[in-house]
């Protein structure tokens, strides 16, 4: 016979009830009678036309993978793979292989086959050895707390008396007074003592190892830990706009905690649009609804026509976009359509253009997308082109109406699938022509629709269609809907310009837009996004915005001049953050105007946080578990207790839609899953409509109507000993953070 063997922790069966597999059950399972049939016609006559370049995965790479430092690893489990082997009849095989660190169970399972004869079974065998060591720590901590590391010796034999444990730090942790310790046994059995950590002023990955010797034998125990801090980064940007020859004398200052800082130059030869920070932004973007995802993917699918890229930066994007087509699966409904958040039932009909759009994109761009994918989507999109039906609307609406210019504009909607459905090459020319016939149309349905036209082949409808149109747009932000603002529409007339090679209108919107990218302005994701992708089509489009090359030297610290030339229209180069103060020299040595951006970039020290609020209320109550209100400062250990957190809409501005609240707490506190604890089900008070559960913080998503208030309840458990650091409770509006309401942090202990 053949077989494989696999050995796993057997916990980790547990979560999931995994059950050995039985290969006869598939093999000779029971089919329905029916014809099956597919075709290969994708991947015989589309073989030679690049889209399997997305399918290949550049080598070489690995050394680069560590860009950001090494990452800690808290989780690794006893995962062994073996085979496969072939075994004579009537023969027997031994096999032998060395277990990690371990303690606990582990499934050993066996499958076997021969011919048509399959075979399973399996045993769950205990890990254990004379003297083992195990120890427990937070899954994160930050700089300035202590924390006690509580550490378990297990004498599984009457041999072993004395046991010498130590302990010892690798990166940023230190250890804070006795690294060694003494224990004696009389009998077999379980002893427990703590070693005290402290954290400096810095963050990153950090290895702490715990050892345990008695005699010949010795247990050890290795615990990852990374180091981080909750506030945001704290940015500093200096601009210029630079002649011919002209030299720049800058000084820059790096500031916040050792291993947060960076700094570097951009340069361009079209308005700066602080790509660095503006990208940045969208791929760190915290929260994760179907918007997000698509807006954090597709600008990095233009990024190539605007701006140098080595090849760790192509891999990365690479890596990027793969991932954001992986999870956006988790959103298609089965009707082909795409959902806000993973298992919601209702459509969201602008994301489903969103997602389409950006698929095709990325499809050519030689990215891999599922075939069935698209053709549902298409399928959906085709079947609400088709039945859409206009009903009242008002062309001439307030751009202060907020949620609702464009709700009651479902023309945009409608402009939008029937450009996606163009540009997927399966254009509704009949939908487009009743929607053309519509004259109360918005002034940005108008410009959507004509870029349908101009995709479908019919640009001259579509010139005929804008002829006239102002390309501006009131300033408006809009929380869902379609996720919509003045600059965020702004982008889409921008990318319409571009398809009807209006050259000069072009440049003219894009200097405003790029002017809003280059601010400190907040945008959305959405609108981030759009620009992005609009400011990149134009500059890609080969109708060069400057005709001037993008050559310039630099300076710094009175080090070596280096030129730079550089064939897109933005280059950027990292600074040296070593020393606190810093000098760049800049030489515009291209035969025209470039624009210069000098950014540095650090998270300050926690403990200067401060109380908000701008048009939302908060309050937070810590309570335990009967409801009596509690000090958060100084906890028991081991005591279950809840964070009561209420939000209140003050009325002033409407409804409020997609919030986002975000707690993050203390490293030694740990969050009891309220979803999965039926003790949870008695304190929940009101239910958000997404909740996202991660290591040390809870993201709740709702909405607000006006003067409505919602009590959010988290449980939690006072874990381990020490001091640890409170972080601020968040709360804002995703597409409108002029609503936001902040509870500064604090210090807190956990106590014997």
């Amino acid at each position: 016979m053949e077989y494989t063997i696999a050995v796993v922790d057997e916990g980790l069966l547990d979560i999931t009830r995994f059950k050995t597999p039985n290969p006869w059950n598939t093999f000779y399972a029971r089919e329905a009678l029916g014809v099956r049939s597919w075709d290969m016609y994708d991947y015989v006559i589309g073989a030679s036309s690049g889209e399997i370049a997305g399918l290949l995965e550049i080598g070489g790479g690995d050394e680069l993978s560590n860009k950001g430092g090494k990452k800690a690893n808290r989780f690794k489990p006893v995962v062994k793979f073996m085979g496969p082997f072939s075994l004579e009849k009537g023969k027997e095989n031994t096999h032998t292989f060395k277990m990690p660190q371990y303690v606990g169970s582990v499934k050993t399972m066996l499958v076997a086959s021969h011919g048509e004869a399959y075979g399973k079974v399996s045993k769950v065998t205990a890990v254990k050895q004379p003297l083992m060591v195990l120890s427990t720590l937070p899954r994160v901590l930050s700089p300035g707390e202590k924390v006690s590391v509580p550490v378990n010796v297990f004498a599984m034999s009457d041999d072993i008396k004395n046991v010498s444990l130590s302990i010892k730090t690798k990166g940023v942790i230190a250890v804070n007074g006795a690294s060694k310790k003494q224990l004696n046994f009389s009998e077999a059995g379980e002893k427990s003592d703590y070693f005290e950590l402290s954290v400096p002023n810095k963050i990153g990955y950090s290895e702490v190892e715990i050892q345990a010797v008695s005699g010949s034998h010795i247990a050890t125990h290795k615990v990852e830990i990374q180091v981080r801090i909750p506030n945001p980064p704290t940015t500093t940007v200096i601009d210029k706009i630079l002649d011919a020859n002209e030299i720049w004398n800058a000084e820059y200052t790096i500031n916040g905690i050792e291993g947060t800082n960076t700094a570097y130059l951009e340069v361009s030869n079209i308005p700066a649009i602080n790509l660095e920070e503006r990208l940045k932004y969208l791929i760190r973007y915290p929260h994760g609804c179907v918007e997000q995802t698509t807006s954090s993917g597709f600008p990095q699918l233009f990024l190539e026509n605007i701006t140098e890229l080595d090849t760790e930066s192509k891999q990365e994007i690479s890596k990027n976009v793969k991932a954001t087509i992986d999870r956006l699966l988790q959103f298609q409904h089965t009707s082909g359509g795409f959902v806000y958040w993973p298992g919601n039932l209702t459509i969201d009909d602008w994301a489903s253009s969103y997602v389409g759009h950006f698929l095709l994109e990325a499809k050519a761009k030689g990215y891999n997308i599922p075939s069935g994918v698209l053709s549902k989507w298409v399928s959906y999109q085709k079947n609400k082109a088709n039945s859409w039906q206009n009903l009242s609307e008002n062309a001439n609406q307030s751009a202060n109406q907020n949620v609702s210019q464009n709700r009651s504009n479902r023309s945009l909607l409608q402009a939008y699938r029937l450009y996606t459905l163009a540009l997927a090459g399966k254009p509704e020319l009949g939908a487009m022509n009743r929607l053309k016939e519509n004259d109360k149309l918005s002034n940005t349905s108008i410009w959507r629709l004509a870029a349908a036209y101009a995709v479908a082949g019919q640009k001259e409808i579509a010139k005929a269609l804008v002829f006239g149109k102002s390309t501006n747009v009131p300033s408006y932000n809009e929380m869902s809907y379609s996720y919509g603002s003045g600059i965020r529409d702004e982008a889409m007339i921008l990318e319409t310009l571009v398809l009807l090679d209006e050259k000069e209108k072009a440049f003219d919107l894009m200097k405003q837009i790029s002017k809003t990218l280059g601010s400190k302005q907040w945008l959305s994701t959405q609108t981030t996004a759009y620009a992005l992708i609009a400011v990149s089509k134009l500059v890609s489009s080969g109708n060069s915005y400057s005709n001037n090359a993008l050559s310039y030297s630099s300076e710094i610290n009175g080090g070596k001049s280096i030129l730079f030339n550089a064939e897109k229209s933005i280059s950027q180069n990292a600074l040296p953050t070593k020393k606190i103060i810093n000098k760049l020299e800049l030489k515009n040595t291209s035969g025209g105007v470039l624009f210069a951006k000098l950014v540095t970039k650090g998270i300050q020290n926690i403990g200067l946080e401060t109380d908000l609020s701008n048009d939302l209320q908060m309050w937070v109550a810590y309570k335990d578990l009967d409801g009596k209100e509690i000090n958060p400062k100084s906890l028991k250990q081991g005591d279950d207790f809840k964070v009561e957190v209420t939000l209140k809409n003050s009325g002033y501005r409407g409804d409020y839609e997609q919030l986002a609240l975000t707690q993050l707490f203390p490293s030694g506190w740990e969050i009891q899953n309220i979803r999965n604890d039926k003790i949870g089900d008695k304190h929940i008070k009101d239910s958000p409509e997404y909740m996202d559960v991660r290591d040390d913080r809870i993201h709740y998503y709702f909405d607000l109507k006006q003067g409505e208030q919602k009590t959010f309840v988290s449980l939690l458990n006072a874990a381990y000993l020490g001091k640890f650091h409170l972080p601020s409770i968040y709360c804002e509006a995703m597409y409108d953070n002029s609503i936001n309401a902040k509870k500064a942090g604090s210090w807190v202990e956990v106590v014997k």
